[in-house]
């Protein structure tokens, strides 16, 4: 590969002129933005242990009234992006989100799309688009581009859960605004009433439903029964995934990230193939080893850790007598869209 010339190389004169016209030579910057053979990285593979991190975030419920937070979480920043970008990845932004008994996140809606993975607790809930979402933990909740909502808490502890959105994306674009409402009028109907059995949906008068998101909640009860027939129907199956959907049209349930749930059978490991978008990894039962490339992390429950794309990845189940359950999200579908996702197997 040709060595290429360097802004140095240039005369201090010829810089300065093309810098008075908002100008910049490509060329010595040329193999930064296009590497050989593989992207260069900021995200690097991080953990993120909720043991360390829930008692922070309790401490953060005792200094800040939820009237003063709006949301109150912790961000988890990968370093690599730097701290003070909240960034997990090139596309993901994760935090974790406390509520507890009798608070009100006020409503609000914002142009990135967000989901939420509830950790634990019982008793919360979040409306929205009018539909009430109980939320337990393993749920998954959706609240898209766009539509109005807002979390309350009717029980009596504490309530986390984790917030996927694709917040880095939609600032760099800079169209990454919100909007405050109010208070919203619930609606009788259940989305995940309504497309509990798969192949089947409603067509009232053979009418389709014309909803981008017709299911919000997606329990987390029933993906795990869906995992474990998997498991049962097919033995040999090497990986027991499942995938969010939008019920209606069987594509990703969000436009930019992907959405997924992972059984690994008792003592298994499972080698994931090297793909171009970066992943994160959230435990929701048992205990799992991950490796992303020469780095080791060792996943207790309700941990999350994150590997950035390109990169090799193994999970181990370190019980040889239960299963263990993962969340994935990723940024396949916005890879896909552009037309760069890669699976090198």
């Amino acid at each position: 590969m040709n060595e290429l010339g360097r802004l140095e190389d240039l005369p201090a004169d010829y810089v300065a002129a093309l810098r008075r016209q908002n100008l910049v030579p490509l060329w010595p910057s040329l193999r930064g933005v296009l590497p050989p053979g593989t992207p260069r990285r900021n995200t690097l593979a991080t953990h993120w242990s909720y043991e360390a991190l829930k008692p922070l975030l309790l401490k953060a419920g005792e200094l800040t009234p939820i009237e003063k937070a709006e949301r109150r979480v912790l961000v988890l920043a990968n370093p690599g992006h730097g701290l003070e970008k909240m960034q997990a990845s090139a596309a993901m932004y994760l935090g974790m989100q406390l509520l507890l008994p009798g608070e009100w996140a006020p409503p609000h809606r914002h142009t990135p799309n967000a989901v939420r993975m509830v950790v634990e607790g019982d008793g919360a809930w979040t409306t929205v688009d009018g539909e009430k979402c109980t939320m337990q933990r393993g749920d998954l909740i959706m609240t898209p581009t766009g539509l109005w909502h807002e979390h309350g808490h009717d029980g009596c502890e504490p309530v986390v859960w984790l917030d996927v959105l694709d917040l880095p994306l939609v600032y760099y674009m800079e169209a990454s605004y919100h909007n405050d409402g109010k208070r919203q009028a619930v609606n009788p109907g259940r989305g995940e009433r309504a497309y509990a059995r798969g192949g089947v949906v409603p067509t009232p008068v053979f009418e389709r439903s014309r909803k981008a998101y017709p299911m919000l909640r997606y329990p987390w009860a029933d993906a795990r029964a869906a995992l474990e027939s998997l498991a049962a129907d097919q033995p040999g199956l090497q990986a027991v995934q499942v995938s969010y959907v939008n019920p209606e049209t069987g594509g990703d349930a969000q436009n930019i990230l992907g959405y997924y749930a992972l059984m690994l059978r008792p003592g298994q490991t499972l080698m994931l193939p090297v793909r171009s978008p970066a992943s994160v990894f959230h435990l929701i039962e048992g205990g799992v080893d991950v490796r992303v490339e020469d780095q080791r992390f060792t996943l207790a429950e309700a941990d999350t850790c994150c590997a950035p794309g390109y990169c090799a990845v193994t999970l181990a189940n370190r019980s040889a007598g239960t299963p263990a359950f993962l969340f994935i999200a990723d940024e396949t579908p916005l890879h896909r869209k552009l037309g760069v996702f890669e699976n090198r197997g």
